[in-house]
């Protein structure tokens, strides 16, 4: 379905897309690699919690790690071998500091381990959908990794009407999605009749951007005859962003500090979906993804599917290496995405990309003094004052920033594209969320050590209390059997 009424979008830029690069390239399968370097951390919230020990041998799809808490989601072996080493690698993540690890050695069997598929995964309850995700450790690919099957749990709870499905990829280079769309557009769609099943759904709307025609063309073609509507969204910077396609989709507003199920909208990413489609139908956990090999120093631009561990370095072998120096790495896209230095960073759940740039392309200029031009303020979706959140967050005021809407801030980097005076903004913007987030972790901190504190005193008050009591107890039985004993030796004097 076309004739959607759209709404207009605040704000946003127009980078330059360059997604021509890797756009005609179909997703080819990278060959197996001789180790995998699996993270237990590749989703918001709790690390997960090994299962295997070293020297123990492991099937494809057998879990690895467990779920800790209740925001957590497990990672499962991406192909069959032994468990090498339990320790730390190099993350994912500009820092390059280690992270806890799971090395595990292919054998080359690209062994199962025996799964339980669903033959009719549309008569399944949506209790047992949302547990099937679970179980599986799917997170949202579009970058946000929040664990699946939470949002569909709080969606379902919450009373959600419409389901929104993100085809937008707004970011330059990115053609994952676009591909995902173009090649498994039947298997997307049924992965979001399950989605739309586990939340109760009313209205299913799947959005995509003007400049992916063949994209869209498949997807319209597999949700021919079903509730999915597609819509066409304008192309715009950052309209992949859950809070601007909600907006342009439905014209409602999520509100400052609020989530999407507040207005009775869930969105997923259609990578997501496919993802949900395997596990419900074919028992396959979240072990592999579409990642984009990108970027002008890239020899042969590609989209491959990668396993979850594989070094970065091996998708740059896969696309023929460098053609010229790189001035930069990244994961993900070149607006919101990751740098990184050491390219035996493996790929975790949520890569959409690794591109490889050039020093044209990322043209490097040094910060000069803001021209108090408001070209930011015009650029900023979410309607933000970013030029006075920075003069607040330079001059270590925290809360003039929150103020002023930092924690609204969705670090799309839009402001910072488009300041004539270089100043990069967004990176501020987090900076200041570190350090917020940093203080709120001191503070419940101090909170729990002060309950603990207070537990304590309240312990020793009780413990002494009960020992005051026992005490006074055994002093009135003393006290009692004296008594008895002379009144019963009154009575043997009277007698």
């Amino acid at each position: 379905m076309l004739g959607l009424k759209l709404f207009k979008l605040r704000g946003g830029v127009h980078p330059e897309g360059r997604k021509q690069l890797a756009a005609e390239h179909g997703i080819r399968s990278l060959p197996l690699p001789a180790e995998l370097f699996i993270p237990l951390q590749q989703h918001i919230g709790a690390p997960a919690t090994p299962v295997v020990k070293v020297g123990e041998r492991v099937l494809k799809g057998q879990l690895l790690a467990a779920a800790q808490g209740a925001v957590s989601a497990p990672v499962h072996a991406p192909t069959s071998g032994t468990i090498t080493a339990l320790g730390d690698h190099v993350a994912p993540h500009p820092s390059g500091l280690p992270v806890p690890t799971i090395t595990l050695t292919s054998d080359g069997a690209e062994q199962w381990l025996e799964a339980a598929g669903c033959a009719t995964p549309l008569e399944l309850a949506a209790e047992e959908i949302a547990a099937q995700v679970a179980a599986a450790g799917i997170v949202g690919l579009g970058g946000a990794t929040f664990p699946a099957a939470l949002k569909l749990n709080l969606s379902r709870n919450s009373g959600v009407q419409t389901l929104i499905l993100n085809g937008g990829e707004c970011e330059p280079y990115l053609t994952c999605d676009d591909r995902i769309m173009r090649e498994r557009a039947p298997q997307i769609v049924e992965g979001i009749q399950l989605i739309a099943r586990a939340v109760a759904a009313d209205e299913v709307l799947v959005g995509i951007e003007d400049n992916k025609p063949q994209a869209i063309a498949a997807m319209q073609a597999a949700a021919q005859g079903s509730s999915v509507q597609v819509v066409v969204m304008p192309s715009m910077y950052p309209m992949g962003s859950e809070k601007q396609i909600i907006q342009v989709l439905t014209g409602k507003e999520i509100p400052a500090g609020g989530r999407p199920a507040d207005i009775g909208v869930l969105v997923h990413n259609v990578a997501t979906a496919y993802a949900v489609q395997q596990a419900i139908r074919y028992g396959r956990p979240l072990i592999s993804r579409i990642v984009t090999v990108s970027g002008g120093a890239i020899k042969t631009a590609c989209n491959v599917e990668a396993l979850v561990g594989t070094p970065v370095q091996a998708l740059i072998d896969f696309a023929d290496g460098y053609a010229q120096p790189t001035a930069r790495l990244v994961l993900g896209g070149p607006m919101m995405g990751q740098q990184f230095t050491h390219t035996g960073v493996p790929v975790v759940k949520g890569t959409s990309g690794v591109l490889a740039l050039t020093a044209s392309e990322i043209g490097q200029a040094e910060p000069s003094p803001c021209i108090r031009c408001t070209t930011c303020v015009r650029a900023c979706p979410v309607g933000l004052l970013p030029l006075e959140m920075a003069a607040h967050i330079r001059a270590s005021d925290l809360t003039g920033a929150v103020a002023l809407g930092l924690k609204d801030c969705i670090a799309c980097g839009s402001c910072s594209y488009v300041c004539p005076a270089h100043i990069p903004l967004v990176h501020y913007f987090n900076y200041a969320k570190g350090d917020l987030a940093a203080q709120e972790r001191a503070k419940l901190k101090l909170e729990a050590t002060k309950k603990l504190a207070e537990d304590r005193t309240a312990r020793i008050a009780r413990i002494e209390r009960e020992r005051a009591e026992a005490a006074a107890r055994r002093k009135a039985a003393r006290e009692a059997k004296e008594r008895a004993a002379k009144a019963a030796a009154e009575s043997e004097g009277a007698a």
